[in-house]
C-alpha cells in the first residue's frame, strides 16, 4: 500500500462586493508538512466575476491570484516571504483578510501525491 500523508487545503475565494457577501471559488492551496510542499493553483472565472460586479478589476484580481501562487512557489515571486518554510508561507495565506481575494476555511485529507492533489482539488472545487 501506498504511504499517504496528511495535507490540508483551503479554497481562494473572490469576493467582487463584500457588503453582498457573495463568493465564488478561484483557487486552491494545498500544504503537506510531511513533505515539505505547498503549492496554489487559480482559475478565475473572468464571466462570473463581472456578474457579480460588472465593475470588477478583473486585471487586480487577477494579480492577486498570481500573488497567491508566487508566495507559495517561493523564490523571488515570493518577496519577503523567499525564505520562508512552506508551512508559514501556507499559514500566513490562510489568514483572515477582507478583501476581495480571500481564504476559505482549513480542510484535510490524505495523499501520496500533493502536487497531484492541488489539480485534483482545482478540477473538483473550481473549475
Amino acid at each position: 500500500m501506498t504511504k499517504r500523508d496528511v495535507f490540508e487545503y483551503a479554497l481562494v475565494r473572490v469576493v467582487p462586493r463584500m457588503e453582498r457577501g457573495e463568493c465564488f471559488n478561484a483557487g486552491v492551496i494545498v500544504y503537506c508538512r510531511a513533505k515539505s510542499y505547498v503549492a496554489a493553483r487559480t482559475h478565475l472565472d473572468e464571466a462570473k466575476l463581472l456578474a457579480l460586479d460588472p465593475k470588477a478589476d478583473v486585471a487586480g484580481v487577477r494579480a492577486a491570484l498570481r500573488a497567491v501562487e508566487g508566495l507559495c512557489a517561493g523564490g523571488e515571486s515570493a518577496g519577503q516571504a523567499a525564505g520562508d518554510e512552506p508551512g508559514r508561507r501556507f499559514r500566513w495565506l490562510i489568514a483572515p483578510r477582507s478583501t476581495v481575494v480571500q481564504p476559505g476555511p482549513v480542510h484535510t485529507g490524505l495523499t501520496a501525491d500533493p502536487e497531484a492533489e492541488v489539480e485534483r482539488l482545482l478540477d473538483l472545487l473550481v473549475r
